[in-house]
C-alpha cells in the first residue's frame, strides 16, 4: 500500500508541481485520507492522497479479488480567492473513503453526495464525476510495481488495474436532480452550450428550462 501511495504522490507532483499545504483526516475503521493543495496562479487544486491504496470492488458480486479492480483518487480545481474552499479538506476526505466506507465503486458520470455544502456558503453539495486524463495522466501500476516473490494475496500485480486520477465537478441541487434525470452527458453540454465557469465556487445554476 505504501509504495502504491508512493507512486500516485510522485503521479501528482509530476503533474501538479510542489503542494503548498497537505492535511490528513481519519475515519473510523479505514485508513488515512490526505489532501495536497497545489496553487497554479489564480487556480487551487486539491487531490486526495489514499484513496487509491485499496481496489475498489463491487459489493454485490459474488467472487471479489481482493487485489484487481479500479483504484482512483479524487481532483477539484476552484478559482482562488473567492471563497474559504480549504473547507472542503473534510468533505473531499469524506469522498475519498466512501469505497472503503460503503463500498461504492467510483467511475466517471457518477453523482457523489456530500450531505453538507463543500465549503462554507457553497451552493454546491454534490459533484460529478468526470473523465479522467485532462489533468493528472493514468498511473499505470501494472508497468510500476513488481510485487515480488514474497508478496501476500493483496499484493498489486499482473491484472492491477490503473490509478485513475478523478476530476469532480460542483454540482447545485438543481444541476443534480437534472442530471439524475437527464444523465450526465446532457449536464456537461448544458454546462458547455451556456459558457459555465465550472470553477468559480460562487457560481449559480446553469439555465435548465427546456
Amino acid at each position: 500500500m505504501g509504495e502504491i501511495l508512493a507512486l500516485v504522490e510522485a503521479r501528482l507532483l509530476t503533474a501538479l508541481g510542489e503542494p503548498d499545504a497537505r492535511a490528513a483526516v481519519t475515519f473510523l475503521g479505514t485508513d488515512r485520507i490526505e489532501v495536497l493543495r497545489f496553487i497554479d496562479g489564480d487556480v487551487v487544486r486539491y487531490a486526495t492522497l489514499g484513496m487509491s491504496a485499496h481496489p475498489m470492488t463491487d459489493p454485490t458480486a459474488t467472487l471479489v479479488d481482493p487485489a484487481k479492480g479500479p483504484r482512483a483518487e479524487l481532483l477539484l480545481s476552484v478559482r482562488a480567492g473567492l471563497a474559504d474552499t480549504d473547507k472542503v479538506l473534510r468533505p473531499l476526505a469524506v469522498l475519498a473513503a466512501s469505497p472503503q466506507v460503503e463500498g461504492v465503486i467510483v467511475a466517471p458520470g457518477a453523482s457523489l453526495e456530500t450531505g453538507e455544502p463543500l465549503w462554507p456558503g457553497a451552493p454546491f453539495s454534490s459533484v460529478l464525476v468526470a473523465e479522467p486524463g485532462g489533468l493528472v495522466e493514468d498511473l499505470d501500476l501494472d508497468l510500476d510495481l513488481d510485487p515480488g516473490p514474497d508478496a501476500g494475496a493483496n499484493a498489486p500485480g499482473p491484472g492491477t488495474g490503473p490509478v485513475r486520477f478523478l476530476p469532480l465537478l460542483p454540482m447545485t441541487a438543481n444541476e443534480a436532480a437534472w442530471k439524475r434525470v437527464r444523465g450526465a452527458q446532457a449536464l456537461q453540454e448544458r454546462w458547455l452550450s451556456h459558457g459555465t465557469d465550472l470553477r468559480d465556487p460562487l457560481r449559480g445554476s446553469v439555465p435548465l428550462d427546456v
